[in-house]
Formats: structure tokens, sequence, C-alpha cells
């Protein structure tokens, strides 16, 4: 060990001392002459038989280089980090297929995977546009059943490949970006294969956290908590993507989501999960079935009742606005994805919106235009900014319009420009604008995770977006209405922001047209209805190709569009009338449930340790 440590500090020294002084991640093969040395040293019977730690000390000693070259000299060399991540990154992956391939010898594997498949499969079918959703209650009761009756092993071996497979349902929209993004086409479907088993790990977490749960009375009441506190951590930091939650399955029925206003979307997560649970555990103790058997039943109709009781008052009936309710038209022009960004057609796509405004539009108060329905930085296009003002004093309306900006920043900085994903706000008799910058970024989309921590991060294209998040919640007046765009609208957090500054009315434009003609449209409006029904917040939604929509604070939709085709909405769209309870408590219920799924995960690990010494020492005092 010590020789190996000694040749290999020798080289990464070398490899310092001539190391190119170029900014970011430069390619220099010789620094790929410590895994070569690494490899000599496997001939050593002593250091191959024990080829999992030595591969260990490998990574760590050459992710210790890499932090040195990085904090000395502001870069890393890419064959560096190829050579301290693949060698382990592949070690685990023969790992993982050899596990795989000891349970599937198995032959009882198979029963606990059809299991999981039969609910993790059809929960991923639960889903708006379809309509199933009400099944979800009892849809997990096979997975709960394989989580009770089976070893550790078969477990996870059936979660992890069923979740695998639901999430593939979930996101294999994703694969569409294909035809509109510049990375190469095998990169980009690697991606998707890595986010899904990303996204695969939450599945594989869940039975975990399962597994370490010592009651299975206590978790009846503590796993739908945690399972909640697990879904909230998805909500926040650069990956998150909080878009497939086990309660966005009722979307489909409005009467069904009105707990929203006192229970959130994680309290119909948490919901869902009891309900499941509760019923696989009378399957599992026969003496206990008569007693839960109408659980989901019951919780169906308690929804069912509470929600009409709810939609029959005076207040709820569809879009009762009032004589100060803005008039509001949405444009949308389904220009294709492949034909946005091309710098021919920029005049005809710009053309094309103001003569829909021109002729559509009639007695607004606000014309909102898409995301990016100007597929350029609108402050590098005088001419435009100039329609728009005038556009705004002949229609005597607000216009906001989706559209790129951009900063430039002082020369020794490592971006030169930050970019954004903007909307701009065009008011009568004015002559500036407002800009909102979008907040939430989709990760490895529109930017690269963490790359404001590791700044080398941002030399690194995979075709991103490279933008930078905003900052501001802003109210516009005269009607308090606030702009989100796209992905903003349903984050929760943003919505309770916002009401508490003042908001009335929620704004979103987004681009769905790279989903093509997916489920994740409808998924996308879906997730907005429930921010909508949740704090009682009115929508406006407009998609460049569809589905745009009016939504009232209860959750009633108006003039939907179809996708993929040219036109243009309008309706007088009722001001936020009152407060919900979950906008009110929203924030600590969600930090409660961050707090709680750690410390049920801290307690759980803690006592597993606990219980397997206890077991060791019994053994050693038994032999």
């Amino acid at each position: 060990m010590k020789i190996y440590l000694i040749v290999l500090l020798i080289l990464e020294l070398g490899v310092f001392i001539t190391n190119p002084q170029t900014p970011g991640l430069y390619t220099a093969y010789f620094q790929g002459i410590p895994f070569g040395v690494s490899l000599i040293f496997l001939f050593l019977k002593s250091i191959r038989s024990q080829f999992k730690k030595w591969i260990y000390i490998y990574s760590l000693f050459s992710l210790l280089a890499l932090a040195i070259d990085y904090n000395l000299y502001g870069h890393a060399g890419l064959v560096q980090i190829a050579f301290t991540f693949l060698p382990i990154g592949f070690f685990g992956l023969v790992k993982f297929g050899i596990w795989n391939y000891k349970i599937i010898k198995e032959k009882s594997f198979l029963e606990p995977l059809l299991l999981s498949l039969f609910s993790w499969g059809m929960y991923a079918l639960a889903y708006p546009p379809l309509p199933m959703g009400p099944a979800a209650l009892l849809l997990l009761v096979p997975w709960f059943i394989v989580l009770n009756r089976y070893s550790k092993n078969q477990i996870l071996f059936a979660t992890f490949w069923s979740g695998f497979v639901y999430n593939a349902i979930n996101y294999y929209w994703i694969y569409n970006v294909i035809n509109v993004e510049t990375a190469p086409k095998g990169l980009i479907l690697l991606g998707l294969v890595l986010l899904i088993t990303y996204f695969s790990l939450y599945n594989l977490l869940a039975a975990i956290g399962y597994l370490l749960g010592k009651s299975k009375r206590l978790l009846l009441v503590f796993y739908p908590l945690f399972y909640a506190g697990l879904e909230m951590t998805r909500t926040r930091g650069d990956f998150s993507f909080p878009w497939s939650h086990l309660g966005y399955s009722f979307g489909n029925h409005l009467e069904l989501l009105q707990m929203l206003p006192y229970i959130g979307i994680f309290g119909y997560t948490a919901l869902i999960v009891f309900s499941n649970q509760v019923f696989a555990y009378g399957i599992l103790h026969k003496n206990h079935f008569k007693k839960v058997v109408f659980v989901p039943v019951i919780l169906l109709l308690f929804l069912l009742i509470q929600g009409n009781i709810r939609l029959s008052q005076e207040e709820a009936k569809p879009f009762s606005a009032t004589e100060n309710s803005p008039t509001i038209a949405l444009i949308q022009p389904s220009i294709s994805q492949g034909a946005k960004w091309s710098k021919d057609r920029f005049d005809s796509i710009v053309d094309k919106a103001f003569s829909m405004i021109e002729d559509s539009v009639h007695d607004a108060d606000i014309i909102i235009l898409a995301e990016t329905a100007i597929p350029s930085h609108l402050r590098n296009q005088p001419m435009v900014m100039r329609r728009f003002h005038q556009m705004a004093d002949k229609k005597n309306a607000q216009i906001l319009t989706g559209a790129l900006d951009y900063k430039r920043n002082p020369k020794d900085s490592i971006r030169k420009f930050d970019i954004y994903n903007s909307a701009f706000l065009f008011t009568p008799k004015k002559r500036d604008y407002n800009r909102y910058i979008k907040k939430h970024l989709v990760p490895f989309s529109e930017r690269i995770p963490f790359d404001d921590i590791f700044p080398i991060l941002n030399y690194v294209d995979l075709g991103e977006g490279d933008f930078v998040a905003g900052k501001e919640t802003p109210v516009y007046s005269s009607y308090q209405w606030t702009p989100y765009i796209c992905y903003d609208a349903i984050f929760g957090d943003l919505v309770r922001e916002a009401i508490r500054e003042g908001s009335k009315i929620m704004i979103n434009i987004t681009n769905d047209g790279w989903f093509g003609r997916s489920t994740a449209p409808y998924q996308h409006l879906n997730l907005v209805r429930y921010r909508s029904i949740e704090n009682a917040m009115p929508v406006a939604r407009v998609a460049n190709s569809g589905v745009s929509a009016f939504i009232d604070g209860y959750g009633h939709y108006s003039k939907n569009t179809e996708l993929f085709t040219e036109t243009v909405i309008q309706q007088k769209l009722p001001q936020k009338k009152f407060t919900t309870l979950y906008s009110k408590i929203g924030d600590h219920v969600e930090t409660a449930l961050l707090l709680f799924f750690s410390l049920y995960l801290v307690a759980g690990i803690l006592l597993t340790c606990i219980k397997g010494r206890a077991l060791l020492q019994g053994v050693n005092h038994r032999g």
C-alpha cells in the first residue's frame, strides 16, 4: 500500500507541475497515468484479493488530487475526472449486475417483481389525462404486500425495477427533446436513462424507509408521513423536480380535490399511502381485515361528499367574476420547436404574434404571450420593443411576453454573460418595462446543478440553456397578478410567497411544445391546477402549443385549447377571494415533513445498528 501511494503521489505531483494553465475543463491525457499505474498494482496478489478496498482507495486518492487541482488552479482535467469516477462507477455497475443475477437465479424473485410491477405500472397510468385516479387508493396494495412478505433483497430488487418502469412511463416524453436539442442523441438518451434511474432511487428509498420500521402498527401512522416527506425532498435544491407526487393522481376529478386548501398535495399523498398500507395490512392479518377493508371506500366517499358540498356553495360557481375582474387574452401561436429558434423565421414569428393580437384581441386588460414567444434577447431587438409599446397603447392593455435577456459580467468572471429566461411587461402610456426572471430552472435542461457552488461546472456544455435563476417575485398592478414561467408555477412555496405580497392572480407562461403529443402537457396543466385549488388562486395559463386554459380558485377549467392549434382565448378571470388554510400553514407543514423524514431515517438507521450489534453480541456470547 505504501509503495502504491508513493508512486501515485509522485505521478500526481508531476501532473500538477506540468499542468496547463488553461481555465476550465482542460484535456490532458497524461492525467490518465495514475490510473494506468494503479492497474499494474492489480497484478499483486495481495491487492487483487482485496480489489474492492483498493478501488475505493484509488478513487478517494484521485478525488483528493482533483480537489487540489481545482482549489489551486480553479480548473480540472477532463481525463482526471473520468479516471476518478468511471472506474468506481463501472465497478458499482458490475456489483449491481452480479446482485441482480444472484436474485434472478432464485426462482422466488418473480412473484414479488410481478406484484410490484403491477402496483407501480398501474399507478403510472393513474395520472391525468388518464381517468383512473380514484383507483390510486388501492393500486399500491400489492407493493405493500411485497414489503411485508418477502426478503430484503427481493424487496429491493422488485422495488427498484418496478420503480424504473413507473418512472419510464411517467417521463418517456423527455425523449422528445432529441428533436430540438443540439446535444448528441446518444447523450440525451443516456441522460434520460440516468434520470429515470435517479428517480427510481426514490422508490428504493421508500422501500428502505418501510424496512427501517420496527412496528407494523406504528408504520400505519408514521410511514405515510415519511413518504410525504420523501416527496418533499424533490421540491428543494438544484435537483428539484416535483412532478409525479402520488397525490397528483386525482387530477381528473375536481370534486376529489377540494381538500387541497386544507391538507395540500402532501396530505393527499399521505392519505393514498395510508389507504393502500391499511388495506394490505388487513389482507396480511386476517383477523383485522373486517376492520380495515372499508378504509379506501370511506376515504373516497369522504372526499366526494366534502368536495361536492364545497363546490355546491354559491361562491364556488365557476368563474363568478366581479366588475373589477380583468379580462385576459391568451395568445397560443403553436410555433414548432424546430422552427422557433431559426433566425430565418424570426421576423415571421414576431409578425404572427402581433397579427394574432391585432386581429383576435378585443377589450382585454391583459394580453399574454407564451414563454420565449419572442425567440431572442428582447433588449437586442429595439424595433420589436417599440412595437410592443405601440400595441400596448393601441389595445390599452398590459402585454406580457416571454423572451430571453442577459447581463454582461466583468472580464475576470467565468461567465461572460448571465442569460435569463424572462418575461417582459409593457404597460400603456409608459415607455419603460418590467422584467421577471424565471426562478426555478429545470436541472440539466436549463442549467447544470450546483454551478454557482462549483464554478467549474460553467465550462460544461451538454446542450443545456445555461441560464441564471431570478430571485424576485413581483406583483403587478392594477389587478395584483404575478407571472410564473413554465416550471415555476408548480412550486407551492413560490405561490404562497406571492400571496403574502398581495398577489390575487397567477399568470403562467410556458412552452410545452418540446413535449410533443404526449401526456406531459396535460400533466403539467394538472400540477398548476393543484396549486390553484390549494391556494384558491385563479390562473391564466398560456402554452406555445397548448394546453392553454383558465382556472378559477376552485379548479374549474375554461376554454382549454387543443394541442398544436393556433388560437386566441379570452376570459374575464375573477381575482382571489380568500386565503386558504394551506396558504397560511403550508411552509410550516412542508418544513415539518422534511424534518420528520430526516428524523425517521436517522432513528431507523440507529435502531437497526443497535439491533445488529445486539445480535452479534448474542452470537459471540453463545459461542
